[in-house]
Formats: C-alpha cells, structure tokens, sequence
C-alpha cells in the first residue's frame, strides 16, 4: 500500500531518502510552501521538496491544510501510513482519521521528554547528556500519541544543535524503517507514554541573547545549543556579536567583563566561572577566531564589558 509523507527541513529529507531506498511507494509528499530566504530574497524550496523533485515524486505545498478539499486528495490515496517527519504544522483529526494504520511521526527526543518543536535545541541548552528519537502514533494532543519506538544517541561535548540534528535524522530514518516493518511483521506495538514530561517550545531570535549572569558552563550549553539558529548573541560597543563556539573555564571576575584579550584568547566573565569566546561573528561579517575579532579592536582588559 502506498505511504504519504509529510515533512519539510534537512531533518526530514534522510527519513524520506530512507522510505525510496527501503521500495516505499509513496504516493504523495507535502510539504511547506517556498519561502524567500537570504539577503538576495531569493524564493527557496523546502529540502524536502527538492529530494522529492529529483526522485520524480508528487508535490503539493498547501497554504493550510484545514481544507475540505486536501482531505479528500490524501484520502483518494488511500494510504497505509501518513509519516509525518518535521513537517511544520499540527495535524487535523480530519487527517489522522485517514491512513488505514495511523499517522507516524518520528520525534527528535526520548518522549515524554521535550515534547514539541526545538527538542534538540532545548536538550543541548539544559546540558543533557543522552537524547534519541521516538516514532509514534499520532493523536490530537502535542507530541503525546503512544510510543512505538526510540533509540538513544549520546550528546558529544562538540555537539551543536547543527551536529546533533543531523545525527539524530539518520537515527531517525533508521528508526522509522524498523517501526514501519515492525508494525507490519506484528512485532511492534504501541505503548502509552510514562514518566516524566517536559516541553521544548520553539525558539524566537530573540531568545539567543547572552545573559552573562548565567554560569559560564550553563553559556557553553546554551551557544552550543543555540548554533546556528537563532545563535547565541551579544553586544559590544553598540555592536551586535554572534558566539559560535566557546568553552568554560576555572575563574572569577564580573559578568561580562573582558579580562583577557590578548594571545588569541578572549576570555569573559559570568555569574560563575569564565568563559573563553573560540569563534565570533561580527554582525555583518563572516565568521572569526577570537584572534582575528580582538586584532580588529583595541580592547581594554579588566575595563570593556560585553552585554
């Protein structure tokens, strides 16, 4: 029987590669409408749309998808499952009632842990060690359908939300292959979520800023969790600074304050330890190290203060 797949992201095209190499038929993706990205406004198709180009597949891209005519396009079709990969939006009753074997959606977290859209950003920033992905069966609420299966991966020092995401897709994909078989084969079977629930809301620009208040490992999670959207950020004599990468060190001086800016190294102050600034991006410009952001500046030490 054929499959419909719902996504939109880099994170959902593995999982979508996964359904094609696996002789998957799928019918039909959706996916979000093109957006105008860049500073040339140039008019972007969703990754996912482009593998689904390449491999001659059906496209549509609904403004919304609470519409009486789309549900009768998904319903033609018949399909076996819906799979529902980073697709964007919360899916209709109208919808999950159409699939002979339910909507699956693989999930980038351990559920009932980080339930909703930036689990990976949000497991990074709390310092976790350990995270995964769950696939599901789908039901009204957020997140919070029975669990069929999940598969941990463990959080690496260098992690970014960048490296971490595109790990946990290839997990993902693989993972949504052993669940669709499984159901299939009678080997896999829903079970209700248990234990402890959090949420991961979805990040503003405005959420990267600095707080440097906060401890200098607490800031280390957060840039790493924070790259490379919306990024960590700060400012520094009017000027707007991007953190890309950053490590913690033993130390006391005053949030924010710049207490060493020489032999390559930039080191701040926090509410508790140090906090060496390995790479920065100036507003405007390309990423740098700390050697080449302090070579541009005559910056005091122990006087000048990021805020």
């Amino acid at each position: 029987m054929a499959l419909v797949f719902f996504g939109t992201p880099r994170f959902a095209v593995p999982s979508l590669q996964a359904l094609l190499d696996a002789k998957e038929e799928v019918a039909l993706v959706v996916t979000q409408p093109d957006k105008v990205k860049g500073r040339g406004h140039v008019l972007s198709a969703p990754p996912v749309k482009e593998l689904a180009l390449a491999r001659h597949l059906p496209v549509v891209q609904p403004e919304k998808i609470r519409n009486a005519d789309f549900y009768r396009e998904l319903a033609a079709i018949t399909p076996e499952f819906i799979v529902v990969v980073a697709y964007g939006k919360i899916l209709p009753v109208e919808i999950l009632g159409i699939p002979v074997s339910g909507c699956i959606n693989v999930h980038a977290s351990l559920l009932p842990a980080y339930r909703g859209a930036g689990p990976i950003q949000r497991a990074l920033i709390n310092g976790e060690k350990i995270t995964g992905v769950t696939t599901m069966r789908m039901d009204k609420g957020m997140d919070t359908g029975d669990i069929l299966l999940q598969a941990e991966v463990e959080i690496m020092p260098d992690d970014t939300a960048e490296t971490l995401s595109e790990r946990l897709s290839v997990l993902g994909a693989q993972t949504l292959i052993r669940t669709l078989q499984g159901i299939r084969a009678g080997e896999v079977r829903p079970v209700p979520q248990s234990g402890e629930t959090s949420y991961a809301p979805p990040l503003k620009k405005e959420d990267g800023r600095i707080d440097w208040n906060r401890s200098a490992t607490d800031l280390f999670h957060f840039i790493r969790g924070m790259y490379p959207w919306p990024a960590a950020f700060c400012s520094f004599n009017g000027e707007r600074i991007k953190v890309v990468k950053a490590r913690f060190l033993e130390g006391v001086a005053a949030p924010g304050l710049i207490v060493k800016a020489s032999g390559g190294e930039l080191v701040v102050g926090t509410g508790k330890g140090l906090l060496s600034l390995l790479e920065l991006q100036p507003e405007g410009k390309k990423s740098m190290p700390a050697a080449a952001f302090i070579a541009g500046r005559r910056i005091r030490e122990g006087h000048e203060k990021f805020s």
